[in-house]
Formats: C-alpha cells, sequence, structure tokens
C-alpha cells in the first residue's frame, strides 16, 4: 500500500505536467502559427510587389519589342519599296532602251528607203544622161551627113576626085572622128558607173580581205632529212643500192645523196608521197633496221598512219569553219589539201581563206553565209582526186560535189570558178572573186623566173603593136604598163582610146593575177636654139 500511494502521486503528477506541457505546446503552436500567418502575409505582399514590379517590366519589354518589330517592319517595307522602284526603273530602262532600239531601226529603215530612192534618183539621172548623150550623138549624125552631102559636092565641083574616092576618104576622116568622140563619151560613161558602181563593191571586198587573216605557205617539190651522220648515208643506200631502189619504188619518190652534209634530199611532185618518204626514213633511221623488206613493212605502216591523218585534218578543218554534213570522202579529200600546193600556195590553207573570204562576203551581200563558206572550200577539191582525170580540176570538182549530193548551187559555183561553165547561181561570182582576191595577195603565190619573164615581155610586145607608141615599161611587177607615146602622131583624145584598146587587148589575150593597170603618157617639148 505504502509503495501505489507513490506510484498514484507519481502517475497523478505525470498527468497534471503532461496537461501543463500539452498547454504549454499548444500555446507555442499558436504562437508559432500567428508567426507563420504574418511571415505568409509578409510573403503575399513581397509577391505582390514582385508581380507589379515583374507586369510592369514584362510591359516595358513589350513595349521595346513592339517598338523594335515597327521599326523592322518599316525597315523591310523600304527595302522593299526599294528593291520595287529599282525593278520598275529597270522595266523603264529596258523599255526606254526597246523604243531606243526601234526607234533607231526605224531611222535605219528610213535612211536606207533614202539610199535606195537616192539610188534610183542617180540610175534615173545616169538613164537620162544616156538619153540625151544618144539624142546628141543622133543630131551629130544629122549633122555629119549633112556636111557629107556638102563634101561630096565640093569635091565632085573640083573634079580632081571621083565620088567613089571622096567618098571613102570623108568615111575615114569620118571614122576617126567619130572614133575619138565615142571613146570619150565612153570613157566619161564608164568612169561615171565605175564610180557609182564599183563604190560599194569596194567596200564589201575591202572589209572582207580585212576580216580575214590566213597564213600563206610557200612550198615545194622537195623535202630534206637531216641526219646526225654521215656514216647513217651507207646504211640508207644499203648494199649496191638495193635499200634506196627498195624506198623509192615502196614511195614512189626520187632519193638524192649528195655531197650535202648530213642531209638527204627526196624529189617528187606529190607532197604525200614525200611526206610519207619522209617519216619512213624518220622511222628506219630511228630503229637502225633498214632492208628492202623493213623498208615495205615501215612504209605501208606509214601510209595507214597518214591516211588517218588526213582524215583527222579534214575533220579538224570542217569543224573549224563550221561546215557540217559534208560527206566522209569530201573530208578526206580536204584533208589531202594540207599536202598539196597550188603556184607554191598551201591549197587547204588557199581553201579555208576563200570560205572565211566568201562567208564574210556573202554575209555583207545579205546572202547565205554557210553556203558561200561550203562553195569556197570545196571550190579546188577537183585538185586532189584519188586518181588521174582528164577534166579540169574545176569540172572535175564539180562533179564530185554532185557525185556527193552537195547543192546544185555549190556544184556550179565550183564548176564556174574559171568560167568553164554558166554562172547559174549568184554565190558562184562571189566564188570566183574570192579566188582571184586569195591567190592576188602579195606573196601568196610564187611564179618561176621563166613565166614571169614571158608575162613581162608579151605585156610589152602587146603595147608596141600599135602606132605612135614610143617605149613601153612593165613596172610593179606586171601590175602596171606604161606607154610612152610620141606627140605628134598621137593626140590627147588618141590616148584615151589607146589606154582603153592595150587594156581591152591584155584582159581577151593573157592571164595573170590581179589588175594590169595601163597609163599612156603623152608628152610634147618645144625647143628652140639661141645663136
Amino acid at each position: 500500500m505504502e509503495i501505489i500511494i507513490p506510484i498514484i502521486a507519481a502517475l497523478v503528477s505525470l498527468a497534471i505536467g503532461a496537461v501543463v506541457g500539452i498547454n504549454i505546446t499548444k500555446g507555442k503552436v499558436k504562437a508559432q502559427e500567428d508567426l507563420a500567418q504574418k511571415e505568409a502575409e509578409k510573403l503575399l505582399k513581397d509577391a505582390e510587389r514582385e508581380k507589379q514590379s515583374l507586369l510592369a517590366d514584362a510591359k516595358k519589354e513589350a513595349e521595346s519589342i513592339k517598338r523594335d518589330r515597327m521599326l523592322e517592319a518599316k525597315e523591310k517595307f523600304l527595302q522593299l519599296k526599294s528593291e520595287h522602284e529599282k525593278e520598275t526603273n529597270n522595266k523603264d530602262r529596258k523599255l526606254e532602251e526597246r523604243e531606243r532600239n526601234l526607234k533607231q531601226k526605224e531611222q535605219s529603215l528610213g535612211q536606207q528607203q533614202q539610199n535606195l530612192k537616192k539610188k534610183e534618183d542617180e540610175t534615173d539621172v545616169i538613164r537620162q544622161n544616156l538619153t540625151r548623150q544618144t539624142e546628141l550623138i543622133n543630131t551629130k549624125k544629122e549633122e555629119i551627113d549633112k556636111e557629107h552631102q556638102l563634101l561630096v559636092k565640093k569635091l565632085e565641083q573640083i573634079g580632081k576626085l571621083s565620088a567613089e574616092e571622096a567618098t571613102e576618104q570623108l568615111i575615114e576622116s569620118l571614122k576617126d572622128e567619130a572614133r575619138t568622140r565615142s571613146m570619150s563619151h565612153v570613157k566619161e560613161i564608164l568612169e561615171e558607173a565605175k564610180l557609182k558602181a564599183n563604190k560599194e563593191a569596194k567596200k564589201v571586198i575591202i572589209q572582207s580581205i580585212q576580216r580575214t587573216a590566213a597564213e600563206h605557205a610557200i612550198e615545194n617539190t622537195v623535202s630534206v632529212f637531216n641526219l646526225k651522220s654521215d656514216d647513217q648515208k651507207g646504211q640508207i643506200i644499203g648494199r649496191e643500192g638495193r635499200n634506196i631502189r627498195a624506198l623509192e619504188a615502196a614511195t614512189g619518190v626520187e632519193i638524192v645523196v649528195d655531197d650535202t652534209p648530213e642531209a638527204i634530199i627526196i624529189s617528187g611532185y606529190d607532197p604525200v608521197r614525200r611526206e610519207v618518204a619522209r617519216l619512213s626514213l624518220q622511222r628506219l633511221v630511228a630503229d637502225g633496221r633498214i632492208h628492202p623488206a623493213r623498208i615495205e613493212e615501215v612504209v605501208a605502216k606509214t601510209k595507214k598512219q597518214l591516211e588517218e591523218q588526213i582524215v583527222e585534218i579534214g575533220e579538224r578543218t570542217v569543224i573549224e569553219l563550221g561546215v557540217h554534213g559534208l560527206h566522209p570522202e569530201l573530208v578526206r579529200m580536204v584533208g589531202r589539201m594540207r599536202f598539196r600546193s597550188s603556184y607554191g600556195q598551201n591549197l587547204l590553207q588557199h581553201s579555208k581563206e576563200v570560205a572565211n573570204l566568201c562567208a564574210t562576203m556573202a554575209a555583207e551581200l545579205g546572202l547565205n553565209a554557210k553556203v558561200a563558206k561550203r562553195a569556197g572550200l570545196l571550190h579546188d577539191i577537183g585538185k586532189v582526186p584519188d586518181e588521174e582525170s582528164e577534166l579540169s580540176h574545176a569540172l572535175l570538182g564539180m562533179k564530185l560535189c554532185e557525185k556527193y549530193g552537195e547543192h546544185a548551187a555549190i556544184c556550179n559555183a565550183v564548176g564556174a570558178h574559171h568560167d568553164e561553165v554558166e554562172m547559174t547561181y549568184i554565190i558562184s561570182p562571189i566564188i570566183q572573186a574570192c579566188d582571184a582576191i586569195s591567190g592576188a595577195r602579195p606573196g601568196a603565190r610564187r611564179e618561176t623566173m621563166e613565166s614571169y619573164i614571158k608575162r613581162i615581155k608579151d605585156l610589152e610586145a602587146i603595147a608596141m603593136t600599135y602606132d605612135g607608141v614610143e617605149k613601153v615599161y612593165a613596172i610593179q611587177a606586171g601590175r602596171e604598163l606604161r606607154v610612152m607615146v610620141e606627140s605628134e602622131k598621137v593626140a590627147d583624145e588618141k590616148a584615151d582610146e589607146l589606154a582603153f584598146l592595150i587594156s581591152e587587148r591584155i584582159q581577151n589575150e593573157m592571164q595573170y593575177p590581179g589588175q594590169v593597170k595601163v597609163t599612156v603618157i603623152r608628152e610634147r617639148r618645144s625647143i628652140g636654139y639661141a645663136k
């Protein structure tokens, strides 16, 4: 019992302490709750202030972004506006250029119409002049008839001459007078026609020559093969000359081995054969094995390779000139032109130059430049046939062009460029003129000394056949003929007639490149002596 009472007292004390502790704890909790509420209210106020601050900053940033976007939009608008204005200005400028070009074309057409009208007026004036001159000639003829009748009467009255003799003398005198007057009129008409008609032709020809530049290659009938030493000559000749005979038989040329140091001469009129011989010799000497069997083998290979090279040259030429659709056989013949010369002028270079001249001249005249270029390239194709023919090269070239399907205009131009057939197409005289231009250039062709001297002598001989001619000099390589006449026998009017007659006879009887200028010089000297 004594133990229970303390226990109970302890339990009561514990209960009281627990109640007191609970009350104290509740007070603390309440105080903590009040404190937490105050802190929460403070946090809410702080959050509200921060919210207001953030809203203000957001508004400011939104306004700034808005301003930036507005500025960017304005800049974009101004840029688009500027680009639009530039595009509009470009379009306006292009329209102005087109309008200006149209105006220039209209002015050009108007100028052309004026030129045509002017030419028509000039033609009418020439026709009127010819009509007036014809009327004047008829009037002079009537006057001459009247004078003739008067002279006949006078002569019959005098009685010293019969009517027939007087008639013959009168006819001769009238012939001389009429010839002199007619030559004067002919000269005036020719000079006037040349000044007007040749003006445009000279312009076209000069422009064509200036726009075309081709080199001139002079080739001989011999080729020189150089050796490293003279000891190789014996190896090429072979025992008893069997190697050189085999080489000449295989190539068809003549091999000349003389005292020329370190050189062998290959002679032959066919450039292709000379090239085959030269290349074959080059390979044989480099190989060192030279005997008849080896020579035949090397020559056969060289011929095959040279034929391939010829085809390649022809293809390269037609591509360079822009000539398309040419038959393969004609292409091969164009390549063969590289190894052919005409009066020392390389035939391929000559044909290319003629082709370019023809194209330029045809374009200036408003014709088909491609057809003219094609005809110019093929105009001498008859000079390189595979087989010999009795036809001239112009007619043979025309036959080849017809055979391989060329246009009729090209065939006619090829056949007519030396006047062997009639010219039926407008490009034919162009090819003839361009061929003459190419061949007549200084340095383009080479003449032998004999033919040159003969031509000079023939020129002088023709002029010396006329009465009153005292001396004749052919100058400027036969391009000009100066004729000195006796002033007592040849009058001024007769000098014009003499120049015309000599030039006509040279044109009809001689072959020459370019043109020959005939100048008749008449000088009268009066001499007195004081004693």
